[in-house]
Formats: C-alpha cells, sequence, structure tokens
C-alpha cells in the first residue's frame, strides 16, 4: 500500500489521487548511493526537492550526528549510521504526507528521543500514513485507522474501533 501512495508502484485497478506532497517511506536508504558520502547524497535529495541544500545538510549533519563520518561514503556506514542518516534527510524534507512503515527511530535513548520529538514537530503541520504492528506506536501517532484486508480498505475515524477490528484479524488466525 505504501508503495502504490509513494508512486514507486501502480495500482492493479483504482486510482490513487493526492492534493499535497507525499515523502518517501520515512528512513528508507535504499535510494542512497553508496560511493557518495552522507554529505553529497543529502545534497543530491536537497537539490531534487528545490530545497536550500546548505540548511538541509546542517539539518541532517545536526540531527544524524555522524561527526565525520558524515564526509565518507555512504557504503562505509553501519547499518546504525545509515539509518541514522536516512531519517535525518526524511526529517528535513518537509512534506504534507508522510509514510512511515514500522520503525520510526533506531540507535540508543537518546536518538530515539530526539527522532520521536522532530516526527512529532513534522505531524504538528503535516499529517503520516503509518503502517504498523504497534498498537503503542498507534496510539502515540495516529487518530484514526484502516485495515487492508484481501485487498480491501476499511477506514475507521476512530482509531480504537480500527485496532478492534485488526485484533479480531489476528484472533481469528
Amino acid at each position: 500500500m505504501l508503495q502504490m501512495i509513494s508512486g514507486e508502484m501502480l495500482p492493479t485497478s483504482g486510482k490513487i489521487f493526492s492534493t499535497g506532497s507525499i515523502s518517501w517511506p520515512v528512513g528508507f536508504a535504499g535510494s542512497f548511493h553508496p560511493d557518495l558520502t552522507g554529505v553529497q547524497n543529502t545534497r543530491f535529495v536537497a537539490r531534487i526537492y528545490g530545497l536550500d541544500t546548505d540548511e538541509v545538510i546542517d539539518f541532517v549533519s545536526d540531527f544524524a550526528d555522524l561527526g565525520d563520518h558524515f564526509f565518507l561514503p555512504f557504503r562505509t556506514y553501519s547499518s546504525g549510521m545509515r539509518a541514522r542518516l536516512a531519517f535525518g534527510v526524511s526529517m528535513a524534507i518537509p512534506f504534507d504526507t508522510y509514510l512511515i512503515d514500522e520503525v520510526t527511530a533506531v540507535g540508543d535513548a537518546n536518538f530515539r528521543k530526539k527522532s520521536n520529538e522532530v516526527l512529532h514537530a513534522r505531524l504538528a503541520n503535516s499529517g503520516a500514513i503509518v503502517v504498523s504492528h504497534s498498537m503503542p506506536t498507534l496510539n502515540e501517532i495516529c487518530d484514526s485507522g484502516a485495515v487492508l484486508e484481501n485487498g480491501h480498505l476499511t477506514f475507521y475515524s476512530d482509531l480504537d474501533e480500527a485496532i478492534a477490528h485488526h485484533m479480531r484479524n489476528m484472533n481469528q488466525r
């Protein structure tokens, strides 16, 4: 579903309409070039979105806290460093809607706290589509929900009703 909303995959039937900008899945690092540095990858993404590259680089540098590794090729990064850069770049770009698939933050407690603070700041002016099996995560971020089953999406304006529907499905299995 997130792939179709982001435009990565076309739906087999129906159409998806949007009147605003939609992020790639938050924290996705698959589009970073392995031979470019963190700075170069960040600059490239900023240019795609027509943003001030220096501002985006400053934000990501401060947020991801990679130190000198920010100036090394992405291929040399550990998985945690990749995730920090990816989440930082995701949060540096202002979108109308953020796509969030399960994990929204990695790293130590301080980095997770910083990540949650930045995410909540972004969501104060933006929406999100969150895919998660974590009920605490959904309760923290969402105020409505949807259940996708057998190719059909059922929307609930009350998050608790969506969670109850999901839990019934899980108990039937």
